[in-house]
């Protein structure tokens, strides 16, 4: 990374625990880190000064990670930051809604939680463009493809599921 300028991550997520351990990981992998609690906390730190990326969390008080995104798309200065979606709702009825919306209109990538540091840093690294290790971007590229077969699954008729399990269960037996 010592051939990249070091990049700023805005880390949203309404649980203190979460922003703390994704700071750390950021931290360790040479980011500056900065976090806020909610999308309203966000917007402010977003509007002194513009993160590289945002690390968001879809299901908070105040403003959701969802709102904060469509706040953000209006806005040419910064519509064009790039997003990681970090949530632990991506199947429940409190998250798949706007996860479905997000992942169809606009960043695509996201982990659940919880979320193994080395996957995160290296997907952060992926989108940002930066230098990776040969494990990171064989990681990278494992978060991005969960993240695309995840959306394709959402979408399969019963069939298809049927048959990519079948075609799984193989590959796991051999």
């Amino acid at each position: 990374m010592a051939e990249d300028a070091v990049k700023t991550v805005l880390v949203v997520d309404d649980e203190q625990d979460v922003r703390n351990f994704l700071k750390a990981a950021l931290l360790e992998a040479g980011f500056n880190v900065v976090t806020a609690c909610d999308g309203i906390e966000a917007l402010e730190i977003i509007e002194k000064q513009k993160p590289d990326l945002i690390s968001l969390d879809l299901v908070m008080p105040k403003k959701s990670g969802a709102r904060l995104y469509r706040d953000l798309t209006k806005n040419p200065k910064w519509s064009q930051i790039p997003i990681i979606i970090v949530t632990g709702h991506a199947q429940d009825d409190l998250g798949q809604a706007d996860l479905k919306e997000l992942t169809m209109s606009g960043p695509g990538i996201y982990l659940e939680k919880p979320v193994k540091p080395d996957n995160y840093v290296a997907a952060v690294k992926k989108i940002l463009g930066m230098d990776t290790t040969a494990e990171e971007s064989i990681l990278a590229e494992k978060v991005e493809l969960q993240s695309n077969v995840k959306n394709l699954v959402d979408e399969a008729d019963p069939e298809t599921l049927r048959k990519i399990k079948e075609m799984l269960n193989k590959k796991k037996s051999s």
